[in-house]
């Protein structure tokens, strides 16, 4: 008879991936992020553990937007007094101090909500530069520009 294997936390076997972003369009990138931090790419995938690997996303400064949504989308925000909603462009959020926080943003939107979620999300670093801080864990190459012709622009 066969059974359904169940990860306990303490079976997980995490590792460390490396992603470039430069010239990757920005939701199909957040997708492939998104699937990593879950861990739904390993066969042994359970949804109620944090069983992802950790990814390192550098060049997240330099990330394609396909058509006019640079200008034409709106990211809100709200500032916690009355009245006090904003919004920025996804061009000015990249041009702004932190560029990282667009990635960052999309792919924890694509993440399930609760603890869980923040648990996953801790395993998500992203770095607007070329240098990150991680070259001790040995981080996999994972080359998300050739997985599909259309995942590069520019």
């Amino acid at each position: 008879m066969k059974t359904t294997l169940s990860l306990k936390p303490a079976e997980v076997k995490k590792d460390w991936v490396l992603i470039n972003a430069e010239n990757v369009v920005l939701g199909r990138l957040a997708v492939v992020i998104a699937s990593r931090l879950r861990g739904k790419h390993k066969p042994q995938f359970t949804p109620h553990v944090d069983c992802g690997d950790h990814v390192v996303v550098i060049n997240a400064e330099k990330v394609t937007i396909t058509g006019n949504k640079a200008e034409q989308s709106v990211l809100y925000y709200h500032t916690g007094y009355p009245g006090g909603i904003k919004g920025r462009t996804i061009q000015q959020r990249l041009d702004s101090k932190h560029p990282e926080r667009v990635l960052e943003k999309a792919v924890e939107r694509m993440i399930t909500r609760g603890p869980l979620q923040r648990a996953q999300m801790k395993h998500l670093y992203v770095y607007a530069g070329p240098i990150h801080k991680h070259d001790g864990q040995q981080p996999k190459l994972l080359d998300v520009a050739v997985m599909n012709t259309k995942n590069r622009r520019g």
